[in-house]
């Protein structure tokens, strides 16, 4: 009788792992849009809130707010994708153009300058600046041919993001029944973790987008060319802590002073400096509780290692799990999430 509860448990334990296996086959290639599905859920659940109390409907509701999303990427797509191929395409000509050798030879100290050694690195570096430019319209072309793969992604998004949306808190308290955690540890568990994803969703990614788009801003005002894609770029620098927008700035405004027009690159320097450089003071302790302030290092290391590893949505992936994994730890550490190393409440 034993043997055969045994062998009975046995074909249940393989028909589960088979099952589970088929079911991460089925999500992997669609894991990322799932993810990002439930990423904008959290973003726009605000927004959502909003419409249910003027309509007191939830599926309505969602779907409103899934098919204002959805339009909105269509035109902003449509409204700047010729426009972008076509800076791509002149920055890349506008580069071409200038001597990027010479200028590095000039920044070269002058035992290196006069050396072979600079001619092997200044022609490597030529090549590898020509290579990424190059490399960059090849992508481009890559993103147009897989539109139709990127549109079934784009719908994965959608499906995920008003289910999000309508059913969030449904799923929040399931997960709530599973954890083995008494209910007011559950609670303290579920702020702390809501205030570490708003200070790296709003904090780090909201912010750093709001920040880029400010530098294009500037751009635009003092006559800089291509400032779609500078602008892109711009936004992608000052998600990424430490780096920031002024990586993109300073060069346009030393490329304004070196074609003379020296009144634009004075303006957007004062600009730069002033409004773009110290956006994080002004918005930032706005929209981010400062109580779950998460350490830069964190931020950092999860950044490059979420990127390396799953892509751009590592980017945002990275810094979570981490902050995540050691509110965990905390958890078990002290069986109480009233005070942590890591994630400090300010005064």
């Amino acid at each position: 009788m034993l043997g055969k509860d045994n062998f009975k448990g046995g074909i249940v334990l393989t028909l589960l792992i088979v099952l589970f296996g088929l079911a991460v086959l089925v999500i992997k290639p669609i894991v990322f849009s799932v993810l990002y599905g439930i990423l904008l859920g959290y973003i726009f659940y605000p927004v959502y809130k909003l419409f249910l109390k003027k309509i007191k409907n939830e599926t309505t509701s969602a779907i409103l707010v899934c098919l204002a999303l959805f339009f909105v990427i269509v035109a902003v797509t449509i409204l700047i994708l010729n426009i972008l191929l076509r800076q791509i395409i002149d920055l890349y000509l506008l580069l071409q153009q200038i001597d990027i050798v010479n200028i590095a030879k000039d920044s070269l100290p002058e035992f290196l300058a006069s050396s072979e050694l600079s001619a092997t690195i200044l022609s490597s570096l030529n090549t590898g600046f020509s290579n990424f430019m190059a490399n960059t319209i090849t992508g481009f072309g890559d993103f147009l041919l897989n539109l139709p793969i990127i549109a079934l992604h784009l719908f994965v998004v959608l499906f995920v993001f008003f289910f999000t949306l309508r059913d969030g808190e449904k799923a929040l308290e399931y997960l709530r029944d599973l954890l083995p955690i008494k209910k007011e540890t559950q609670a303290r568990f579920f702020k702390q973790f809501k205030d570490i994803t708003n200070s790296v969703l709003i904090g780090q990614i909201v912010i750093g987008i709001i920040q880029g788009l400010i530098a294009g801003i500037g751009f635009y005002i003092f006559g800089v060319e291509n400032i779609i894609i500078l602008t892109i770029i711009s936004m992608v620098a000052s998600v990424i802590p430490i780096v920031g927008p002024w990586l993109v700035w300073i060069p346009v405004d030393i490329y304004l002073f070196s074609i003379g027009q020296k009144n634009d690159a004075i303006g957007l320097l004062i600009y730069g400096a002033i409004i773009v450089n110290w956006i994080d003071n002004l918005i930032r302790p706005w929209l981010v509780s400062r109580k779950a302030k998460i350490n830069s290092a964190i931020v950092i290391v999860g950044m490059i290692g979420g990127l390396l590893s799953f892509g751009m949505i590592g980017i945002i992936i990275g810094p979570l799990v981490l902050a995540y994994v050691i509110l965990v730890f905390e958890i078990y550490k002290k069986k109480t999430l009233d005070e942590t190393i890591i994630f400090k409440e300010e005064k």
